[in-house]
């Protein structure tokens, strides 16, 4: 037998190999109670189950860390740069709100929907969109926007993990911080109406688009009001 011929047949052989662990795997599959036992079943579908939700809930946990976020060279060479100056980051009482604590939902539904829309992120990364301090610079203004748009929608609620208007001792605040944090209790405002450039640098053009959004939400809002009864 020649040595092409051996080839042949040790091919047709692991194709075979192949199609009988594929007839096995399917055959066990379509009835399981003939070679296993249910309760054999139900454990290894128990455990599989367990390890696949764990690395799953990892995953989760690894992608909501300061560390991962400046993994990107747009978020460490600029807004994390940025981040570290501020009272976010250094304090006299010690305590920090890293990147996740403000961007982040902690709970589940919200935070899957943080990270489905942060597949759109990943795309702008890896296309190169920001990769640059100019880039960078001349989408600020446009980044600025999402970030305070989707505060205001979401009543600051990532904010409000820490800061909470029950929990304020009003007399112990300066007079202006006083004075704004009662007004904004009584007109029900948000933490992101007052509280823009605190962990980042205001973009050029700021306040005009912080014009631009409380009109539109207060038309959205006058919308409501009107609406049916």
């Amino acid at each position: 037998m020649s040595e092409a011929d051996t080839q042949v047949l040790a091919g047709a052989s692991g194709k075979w190999t192949i199609r009988r662990l594929i007839g096995w795997g399917w055959r066990v599959a379509s009835r399981p109670a003939a070679r296993f036992s249910l309760g054999m079943l139900l454990l290894v579908g128990f455990v599989t189950g367990v390890f696949f939700w764990g690395a799953f809930n990892w995953g989760m946990e690894m992608t909501s860390t300061e560390m991962f976020c400046r993994g990107c060279h747009e978020m460490d060479q600029n807004v994390y740069r940025e981040y570290r100056m501020s009272v976010h980051d250094q304090n006299p009482s010690g305590v920090r709100a890293s990147c996740p604590d403000c961007h982040v939902p902690h709970d589940w539904p919200h935070k899957m929907k943080r990270k489905i829309q942060a597949s759109s992120e990943v795309f702008h990364h890896l296309t190169g969109e920001i990769d640059t301090r100019e880039k960078f610079e001349a989408k600020r203004l446009d980044l600025a926007r999402n970030v305070w748009a989707a505060m205001k929608a979401t009543d600051s609620r990532e904010c409000r993990n820490c800061h909470n208007f029950d929990s304020m001792d009003l007399s112990r605040q300066n007079d202006r911080a006083r004075e704004d944090h009662s007004r904004a209790e009584k007109e029900g405002l948000t933490c992101i109406d007052c509280h823009k450039g605190i962990a980042h640098h205001l973009p050029a053009g700021a306040f005009e688009a912080e014009r631009e959004l409380n009109e539109t939400w207060n038309s959205i809002e006058r919308k409501e009001g009107a609406g049916p009864k």
